[in-house]
């Protein structure tokens, strides 16, 4: 399910940016030169703005809702804390193997000063 929802999510990402470079800007951008041409025509002036808007914004709730998911689903496995790094393990051992041994205090047998000597 995660590895799914990752490439659904990567796939979303290159086409949410490709339509955002295809987009009008101030300067005209992409747009007036590779839209017109790629697709034909039908994607000139208006229709073309409202198109990629459009689409754009459908597209950047798809890649919201499929990062909450994903959340859900990583929460819910616990993928994160399953697969710790070979680098975090040597560290953790190190740690371990660097740290004193715990010895016990050694008390050395005195009178208590409640006993009264006669």
């Amino acid at each position: 399910m995660f590895s799914i929802l990752l490439v659904l999510l990567v796939v979303v990402a290159i086409l949410m940016t490709g339509l955002i470079l295809l987009q009008k800007s101030e300067g005209s951008g992409m747009s007036g030169s590779s839209a017109a041409s790629m697709f034909g025509g039908v994607l000139t002036g208006s229709a073309a703005g409202n198109f990629l808007t459009k689409t754009t914004a459908i597209l950047a709730t798809v890649f919201f809702v499929l990062c909450a998911l994903l959340s859900l689903v990583v929460a819910k496995t616990d993928i994160a804390g399953t697969h710790q790094s070979g680098l975090r393990n040597e560290l953790t051992a190190e740690e371990q193997a660097a740290q004193p041994l715990q010895s016990t205090p050694v008390t050395t047998e005195t009178e208590p000063a409640s006993v009264d000597k006669k």
